[in-house]
């Protein structure tokens, strides 16, 4: 029935996206010959990283997921759900001792760079006398081909640019969502496409926030109860929630430049949302060249010089008001609208990120509201009850 439904959201789909993919067979069946000291090694310079050659595909369900991307907040939008995998979440995920949060690949590449065959790494990996070489290469091959593919069966010079900067505690985790972010909103705003990708992660991603329901009960009719919000692996009470001036956090990626605003989605963390501040968010993306890119990319490189993070702010109920007024009145691009309505209130583009004394002063003043109400309610009925027993 599942499968069913799948199909049907392929023949009626607003976005025809096809999943192209590396095949890993190779890879994996060296992975499973390796030793265990050769393992550990492995798991202890770059992480988690081969689960994700296990990791199958299911095109219908990316397909499908696809359907709702908001290429207007980059995120995914089901009914009166935001999500959208962060930074830290994927982090979690990848689970590398190497890499540290604020320090970001800065490097532009225009998309001409030469490549390797995996058939000269796969030599490298076999032969090599030095273990940690074979290693390496191994985990090289894993990011040219599983996480940053762009030519089949090579990888990018600009990929073993990012890799070689692993040892400096780069994070690549801005690049990976740069380049997935920028591969949804061009597929959503072509109508097709393919996506040439990381597809594992984000499946990985979506299961753990999905593994209590059946998919299609989600993909028909979303409801909140149907979501982990907050993924039992992930462990920290931080949000990155900005960078320098920006009011969002702006993703180098490889290639090109994009942002996203994880303030949208602080429900993943458990904590209460307000309403994000997301002026400018529609207008970051844009591609390496032509006038004034490299400008861009030292305001962004700069900017991640200063994030700014927030503890989570676990309190009931999960949503202000606020939040659930703007939400009703928000445009998005993944579902029908009439043509009069604009793109961004005048309310939005000066909104201000409340902190967290003022996200529970609104919550004591509206509670106290309540109360007086209440209150109010009280004396009316004992003034009423007074003048029945007059009579």
């Amino acid at each position: 029935m599942e499968r069913g439904f799948l199909d049907k959201v392929e023949d009626n789909a607003a976005v025809r996206i096809c999943v192209t993919q590396n095949s890993l067979q190779e890879l994996k069946e060296i992975w499973d010959q390796w030793h265990e000291e050769d393992r550990e090694l492995f798991y202890s310079n770059y992480g988690d990283l081969p689960y994700l050659l296990d990791m199958k595909v299911d095109k219908y369900l990316f397909r499908a997921l696809a359907q709702f991307w908001n290429s207007a907040y980059s995120c995914f939008t089901f009914r009166k759900v935001d999500l959208v995998p962060t930074i830290k979440e994927y982090m979690a995920l990848l689970r590398c001792s190497k890499i540290q949060v604020d320090r970001i690949y800065s490097k532009a590449h225009k998309g001409d760079n030469k490549c390797i065959s995996w058939r000269n790494l796969k030599e490298v990996v076999l032969v090599h006398p030095d273990v940690k070489k074979r290693v390496d290469v191994f985990a090289l091959s894993i990011y040219g081909l599983v996480i940053f593919p762009k030519a089949l069966g090579h990888v990018d010079e600009a990929v073993i640019d990012l890799f070689d900067r692993l040892d400096n505690r780069v994070t690549p985790v801005p690049a990976i969502l740069a380049k997935m972010f920028r591969l949804l909103n061009a597929c959503r705003r072509a109508g097709e496409g393919r996506f040439i990708g990381c597809a594992q992660l984000l499946l990985v991603w979506f299961h753990n926030h999905f593994w209590k329901v059946d998919k299609m009960a989600i993909l028909q009719n979303l409801q909140e109860e149907n979501i982990e919000w907050r993924a039992p692996w992930l462990l920290p009470d931080e949000i990155l929630y900005r960078c320098g001036n920006f009011d969002w956090v702006p993703l180098l990626g490889i290639w090109r430049a994009i942002g996203y605003a994880p303030l949208l989605v602080l429900r993943q963390y458990r904590s209460r949302q307000f309403v994000p501040a997301t002026q400018g968010l529609a207008k970051c993306e844009f591609s390496y060249g032509g006038d004034g890119y490299k400008k861009r990319i030292r305001e962004i490189s700069n900017a991640w010089n200063q994030t700014r993070q927030m503890k989570r702010l676990a309190v009931r109920p999960m949503t202000t008001p606020e939040y659930d007024e703007w939400r009703v009145r928000r445009v998005n691009d993944n579902i029908p609208k009439s043509s009069h309505e604009g793109s961004q209130s005048i309310e939005e583009h000066l909104r201000v990120v409340p902190s967290e004394l003022e996200i529970l002063k609104q919550d004591f003043e509206r509670r106290n509201a309540e109360l007086e109400k209440q209150i109010e309610q009280v004396e009316e009925e004992k003034m009423n009850l007074r003048l029945d027993a007059d009579v």
